[in-house]
């Protein structure tokens, strides 16, 4: 079959998820939406908040991306105030599951105390561990209170992305003693036939020096069968070995799974009954 490799537009990447959604089995027609949480002073500064998205990709997931307060205002039960408010948020839009991710040097404990369960592990480069979180909101989770709840004074309010920029310097500032910046590559590339319709496209990144991840991959019915997909899973492993990644990572449904272990791809986590009636994974490879 006649093809050429080329740049993925930004159309193209919206029709990959828009196709990929039909596919992936869902419980009802939940909408992605980004949104941030903040927690101000006396005097308006932000001394916490967060940045969570709900996914009707990820089979109504609510994921929170960052939590930080500020470390003179620490050990008061704001974050048990933002991550319980993030909780109810997650239960308004049907969320079943939130799930995070933490590192060795951070706070693990702190969410383990809230009833979250390590589902996957990752040594990274620079020698510290990452983990992957979940709770499942529909358990009958005791509710953890800290002992100090001083920061009961507090309010946790919505913010917006001037908000989230304070937020996340403020962690900037925190995980700069433990981790290095590793400077991320897209892979956006789509296949083409001589006629320039597309065929196949992959969204694909790499931290140089560390990991490289698979968003999507998503290849047109009638050309299913004959390879493409696993022509450009090498290809993206071929651009992750070039930025010096040593590990690919991705995420499958159980209908699809089999896809990525046909290409070396192995079990790292799985969340079971998510979305319902179906388990979902996180796979790596080692390249």
């Amino acid at each position: 079959m006649e093809y050429r490799i080329e740049d993925l537009t930004k159309e193209e990447a919206e029709y990959i998820g828009e196709k990929i959604n039909e596919i992936v089995p869902r419980e009802v027609n939940a909408q992605e939406e980004e949104f941030v949480l903040k927690i101000e002073n006396e005097n308006g500064e932000i001394i916490g908040g967060c940045i969570a998205e709900a996914y009707e990709y990820h089979w109504l997931r609510m994921f929170l991306e960052d939590l930080w307060v500020d470390e003179r205002y620490r050990h008061q039960g704001l974050g048990s105030m933002i991550l319980r408010e993030v909780e109810r948020i997650a239960r308004e839009k049907g969320c079943r599951v939130v799930t995070l991710g933490t590192a060795s040097y951070m706070a693990r404990p702190f969410y383990e105390k809230h009833g979250y369960t390590v589902f996957t592990t990752l040594k990274k480069a620079n020698g510290y561990i990452s983990y992957s979180l979940v709770k499942y909101l529909d358990d009958n989770t005791p509710e953890y209170m800290p002992s100090k709840c001083s920061g009961a004074n507090f309010k946790v309010t919505f913010g917006n992305d001037d908000d989230a920029e304070v937020i996340l310097n403020g962690l900037d500032t925190y995980s700069i003693a433990y981790e290095q910046k590793y400077e991320n590559v897209r892979f956006c590339k789509k296949l083409a036939d001589k006629d320039g319709k597309f065929m196949a496209g992959v969204i694909a990144d790499a931290d140089k020096g560390d990991i490289g991840f698979v968003s999507a991959l998503f290849v047109e019915e009638p050309l299913r069968r004959k390879g493409l997909g696993t022509f450009f899973l090498k290809a993206v492993e071929e651009f992750a070995k070039e930025n010096n990644a040593k590990t690919i990572l991705t995420t499958a449904g159980d209908w699809n799974v089999d896809f990525f272990k046909k290409n070396g791809y192995l079990l790292r986590g799985e969340l079971k009954d998510v979305p319902k009636g179906h388990d979902c994974y996180e796979l790596y490879k080692k390249i």
